[in-house]
C-alpha cells in the first residue's frame, strides 16, 4: 500500500520541476514537507526553482518551459495597484488554471499540500503563508 501511496503522489501531482542536465531535461521530484508558518521556506522550497528566489521568474527551471514563469513582483502593478489576494490563493491552490500554465507546468498546490497532511486548515495556512509572501515581493 506504501509504495502505491508513494507512486499515486508521485504520478499525480508530478512534484517540483528541476532543472538536472539542459533546458529540455527536468527532473520531477516529490515535494518535501515545509512549515506551513513559514511563507519564505513554502516559497523557496515549491516555488523559486521556476520563478526565481527573487520572483521574476528566473528560476533554473524557467528556461524549460513552455510559458516563461510570471514575474510574480508585478501582480500588484498589472492589477492597477492592487495585489488580489484572492486571486492567487486560487491559483495556488489550483482553482483558476491558467492558459498561461499550459498542461499545468505549475503544479496545483492546494492538491499538493493535501497529500502532505490531510488537514484542510493546514492547507488554508500554507496557502494564506504563500500568498501574503509573494504579496512581500510586490514592487511599486
Amino acid at each position: 500500500m506504501r509504495k502505491y501511496k508513494v507512486l499515486v503522489f508521485s504520478t499525480l501531482f508530478l512534484g517540483v520541476a528541476l532543472l538536472v542536465y539542459s533546458k529540455e531535461n527536468i527532473k520531477k521530484v516529490a515535494p518535501k514537507d515545509t512549515n506551513a508558518a513559514s511563507g519564505l521556506e513554502m516559497y523557496r522550497a515549491y516555488c523559486a526553482v521556476c520563478h526565481g528566489v527573487d520572483g521574476k521568474g528566473g528560476g533554473p527551471a524557467a528556461t524549460a518551459m513552455k510559458q516563461p514563469p510570471t514575474d510574480l513582483t508585478k501582480l500588484a502593478a498589472k492589477a492597477g495597484g492592487e495585489f488580489r489576494r484572492f486571486r492567487v490563493s486560487n491559483v495556488i491552490r489550483g482553482d483558476n488554471v491558467l492558459p498561461s500554465h499550459g498542461s499545468q507546468d505549475m503544479p496545483m498546490w492546494g492538491d499538493v499540500f493535501r497529500n502532505l497532511k490531510r488537514d484542510e486548515s493546514i492547507v488554508t495556512l500554507r496557502v494564506h503563508n504563500l500568498t501574503e509572501y509573494i504579496a512581500s515581493l510586490q514592487e511599486k
